[in-house]
């Protein structure tokens, strides 16, 4: 597949809701949709929260449920697919999920649960973006996060990340953390912005709740790259697959 020659390097971070949408019986598949949107998205990194591997009920109920895992299957043609389990369910399993238009170096997975009712992990990714007119292959590390409900929580996972972050990445090299977040009010940023992680420094994105939006749940932060720019996709479509919006990020390499 042709790669794009561009100094920047386009990140969206998207919590799918498990690929379905509505409630009882009146709840509907959006998979397919979703693969759609992701491919328009046109994105150099997507990362995905609520991804499923397998649901054994809802295979039974949706005629068209795919027979791949949904990362495998959201994943645009020659981009390369990473996924890990965060919760293991009585039907099945779900985690986070990295699609990736550049190769993939390594990847690994940590658990970040902190009480026994929210299984919750990380993603780490690193991925080698490659040459083009401008710079020369570049290895990034990616962290997709999906935090938990309880604000003592979050305080205590994003300080695990911390620790992760100096246990497994090196310190010049340029690193992304993105995900739900989880967070309605500042904490987390502030908590972020501690430690060198930036995010583009505009008017607030809202992504939370998808059909009227008062809050930005999802983020994308970086050190080692320059955020230029950070956008919601809004409209019916966007409205109607999930219960949040995507956010796509842009960074300079």
């Amino acid at each position: 597949m042709k790669k794009e020659k561009s100094a920047f390097l386009k990140v969206a971070t998207y919590n799918i809701h498990k690929g379905v949408q509505g409630l009882g019986l009146a709840r509907r598949l959006e998979i397919h949709n979703l693969g759609l949107a992701i491919e328009q998205l046109d994105a150099d990194i997507v990362c995905l929260q609520e991804v499923r591997k397998v649901h054994r009920r809802e295979e039974k109920y949706f005629k068209h449920w795919p027979e791949l895992p949904q990362a495998e299957f959201l994943a645009p043609p020659g981009y390369f697919s990473i996924y890990t389990t965060n919760a293991f369910t009585r039907h099945g399993e779900h985690g986070n999920a990295l699609l990736s238009r550049w190769p993939v170096v390594s990847h690994r997975h940590e658990d970040i649960s902190d009480h026994r009712f929210e299984q919750r992990g990380l993603l780490h990714v690193e991925v080698q973006v490659g040459e083009s007119h401008v710079h020369a292959p570049v290895n990034v590390h990616v962290i997709v996060v999906h935090l938990g409900l309880i604000p003592a929580s979050r305080v205590r996972q994003v300080k695990q990340l911390y620790q992760y972050i100096e246990r497994e990445v090196p310190k010049d090299a340029p690193l992304l953390v993105a995900g739900d977040f989880n967070d309605w009010g500042h904490r987390i940023s502030n908590m972020m912005l501690a430690q060198q992680l930036k995010e583009w420094q505009a008017p607030k994105q809202w992504t939370y709740p998808s059909r009227l939006p008062i809050v930005q749940l999802d983020h994308v932060y970086a050190k080692g790259l320059t955020p230029v720019s950070q956008m919601v996709l809004h409209g019916k479509i966007w409205r109607r697959m999930s219960d949040h919006l995507p956010l796509v990020a842009q960074f300079d390499l």
